[in-house]
């Protein structure tokens, strides 16, 4: 794997410079055109976002970049997608070219990588202080660690198991920022979730390095001084924010459980007030690379692998783990897979209905 520097954005061959385009608002067609211009690139080569992202990439500094050629198949929104918190996590972004950019808090500094599949494997850039740290950690993230060694499966399992053969457990080694979003995953629904991730992000986050419009998670340290009632207007009751608070503290003894076994990682992490089987597996899966992370106390899992694979349209969490015990070491990779399927009992009553905690 080496790293080199990548090249400046050049004005595109056998095109004349066209000089300064006419002013125009950055959001209409007539902006875009004259950006496109601006780039040597003719009036229609590039789609708007394509454009600004390129613009943007010639004002920054030149990436790091490597190629990481994995052993096993890699479908990046399956792998990666467990790091993305909602369609509106201003922390990760999926370009129209399927490259995945994901901004990041390193041991080293801040960074932004963007991940494109090609013919030689995938391609990985990265920016800022942390730009090593990324590439080094590109395999791992990319599923280099995932082993599916004693995986053999049948039945509704082993169909989804070749209809997705890029689906890959992520080892990101970032816990914190597993955690963060996990506990406020904590016992609401989905949305209320993600909005409060992002407004957290946004509102004490910090512009990643590189030319895309990525935020970096805040600072644990930050976040650890930060009074509990500064959560309430983000959409955080006082409870989650006790634990955000707690874990935030601790930061530093949870970062260390990505170099631990996995059983004591579990034990460290669930010795945090709050932070239970659920929590600790729902970091594991993504940060740690835990292929066997099962999420007791779910509200929706059990009733899925239940009916996915039994056609019992309730479960609980021990029908769960015992439907899984004929894959030990893979159940989070199974649970993942179940997921895909879509096999969803019918549901029976109205949906939870999402909470305004700025309104209490």
């Amino acid at each position: 794997m080496t790293n080199r520097p990548g090249p400046p954005l050049a004005v595109a061959p056998g095109r004349p410079d066209p000089g300064p385009a006419p002013p125009a608002g950055p959001g209409s067609h007539r902006g875009c055109r004259s950006l496109r211009l601006r780039l040597g690139l003719g009036p229609s080569w590039l789609s708007a976002g394509r454009a600004k992202i390129l613009a943007m990439s010639a004002a920054a500094p030149p990436p790091l970049e490597t190629v990481v050629r994995p052993r096993l198949p890699v479908d990046l929104r399956l792998t990666l997608g467990p790091l993305r918190r909602g369609p509106g996590d201003p922390t990760n972004l999926v370009d129209r070219t399927g490259s995945w950019w994901r901004a990041t808090r390193t041991p080293q500094g801040p960074a932004a990588a963007c991940y494109t599949p090609a013919a030689d494997g995938i391609r990985v850039a990265a920016w800022g202080p942390g730009a090593g740290w990324c590439l080094e950690a590109a395999p791992d993230l990319l599923g280099a660690r995932d082993s599916l060694e004693g995986f053999a499966p049948t039945g509704l399992v082993g169909e989804l198991h070749r209809q997705y053969p890029g689906l890959r457990i992520p080892r990101s080694q970032a816990v914190f920022e597993a955690l963060l979003p996990s506990i406020l995953e904590q016992k609401v629904t989905g949305r209320e979730a993600h909005n409060a991730f992002a407004a957290i992000v946004r509102a004490w986050g910090e512009p990643a390095p590189g030319p895309v419009r990525l935020l970096v998670q805040p600072a644990p340290e930050a976040l650890a001084v930060t009074p509990y009632w500064a959560f309430h207007p983000l959409g955080v009751e006082r409870k989650r924010t006790a634990t955000v608070l707690m874990a935030a503290s601790r930061a530093r003894r949870v970062e260390e459980t990505a170099a631990m076994p996995l059983p004591d990682a579990h034990r460290r992490l669930q010795a945090l007030p709050g932070v239970g089987p659920w929590t600790s597996a729902e970091v594991a899966i993504v940060a740690l690379g835990d292929a066997d992370a099962v999420s007791v106390g779910d509200f929706h899992l059990p009733h899925l692998v239940s009916f996915a694979l039994t056609g019992e349209r309730r479960g609980t969490d021990d029908r769960m783990l015992e439907l899984l015990a004929p894959w030990p070491g893979h159940r989070g990779r199974v649970l993942r897979l179940l997921t895909r399927s879509g096999r969803y009992p019918d549901r029976r009553g109205p949906r939870m209905a999402a909470r305004a905690f700025t309104r209490i």
